[in-house]
């Protein structure tokens, strides 16, 4: 942790208990995960569809319960709060949602759920600057102060997921969490959203925590980047050395599952993209290994640790 770090996440675990084929099993969404987002800039967190992406982001936020770790703000484990003091905690660390259609209530006006966190803590000193402010943050994701007096059945996706955005932006958090925050758009809306979260990042000096599973995505808007594997960081870097030169073969996968212009392009390589182990099965060795070209006898007995291969640059592989 340095003096710029504005979250802390220490070791957080969080396991889902499923049965399947009669048995029970230990699913771990989020596997001992520690990284420090810093002040002003953009950590973007990247994996398959499962790997514990959004697991980890409720779980910072206190939406579900962790099993153990901690996640550090301000000085302050957000784990060891209450309820109350955490909803407080939670108007300096905003999120925003994948599903724009299912985030905001269709009962309550776009108003209304922007000005949502600020009349629940009171931060309002009166209904003209109540009003004041939620047009502010209107005008400031591309809406406008008019918008305020619609419902969510009146706009489009791309309209919604800016409502979403205006509604974490108000009152002005430190942080902001955008899990899958363009997946659902169409690709012209994506483009859109992106450039707004870009411009509101440098514009109100956010930190942005930013969840995809989109490496395309990922690169557009990130200055480092983790990558998860099965509820485990396997690589972390700053965005422009890791997709040039991935270290762990894992991530070679992703950057090669990029779609290219040429339609000529194929994935090369030994990994199968399309099969991931299963996640009731926990493997001894490395979690990775059965889809690894670089694959040795110590992988299927040892675990390998993230551990820093150069300055900036994290890697977990034996052969990195």
């Amino acid at each position: 942790m340095t003096d710029d770090t504005v979250l802390d996440i220490r070791n957080l675990s969080k396991a889902y208990h499923v049965r399947r084929g009669g048995k029970n099993h230990e699913v771990r969404a989020v596997d001992d995960i520690s990284l420090a987002v810093r002040a002003g800039e953009t950590l973007g967190i990247v994996g398959e569809s499962g790997c514990g992406k959004s697991s980890l982001a409720r779980a910072v936020m206190g939406l579900t319960r962790a099993d153990g770790g901690k996640v550090i703000h301000d000085g302050v484990d957000l784990l060891t709060l209450d309820r109350r003091s955490l909803a407080r905690a939670r108007l300096r660390i905003r999120m925003v949602f994948q599903d724009p259609y299912a985030s905001l209530d269709p009962r309550r006006s776009v108003g209304d759920s922007v000005a949502e966190a600020g009349d629940i803590h009171g931060i309002f000193e009166s209904s003209a600057e109540r009003k004041r402010l939620v047009g502010e943050a209107l005008d400031r994701v591309g809406l406008g102060a008019g918008f305020a007096d619609r419902f969510p059945h009146e706009l489009s996706g791309g309209q919604r997921q800016r409502v979403g955005i205006a509604r974490a932006i108000l009152p002005e958090p430190e942080l902001v969490i955008a899990d899958e925050p363009v997946s659902a758009l169409d690709v012209s809306i994506q483009a859109q959203v992106l450039n707004l979260l870009a411009e509101l990042k440098n514009r109100l000096g956010l930190t942005l925590l930013f969840i995809s599973h989109d490496l395309s995505v990922v690169a557009k808007i990130s200055d480092r980047v983790a990558v998860l594997y099965m509820g485990r960081v396997v690589e972390i870097a700053p965005a422009r050395p890791l997709f040039s030169d991935p270290r762990h073969p894992y991530t070679e996968l992703l950057i090669q599952a990029i779609p290219r212009p040429d339609p000529s392009t194929r994935i090369t390589g030994a990994i199968d993209p399309d099969e991931p182990p299963s996640r009731f099965a926990r493997l001894a060795g490395c979690p990775f290994r059965d889809r690894c070209p670089r694959r040795t006898e110590i992988c299927a007995t040892d675990a390998p640790e993230l551990r820093e291969i150069e300055p900036g640059r994290f890697v977990s592989c034996h052969h990195a």
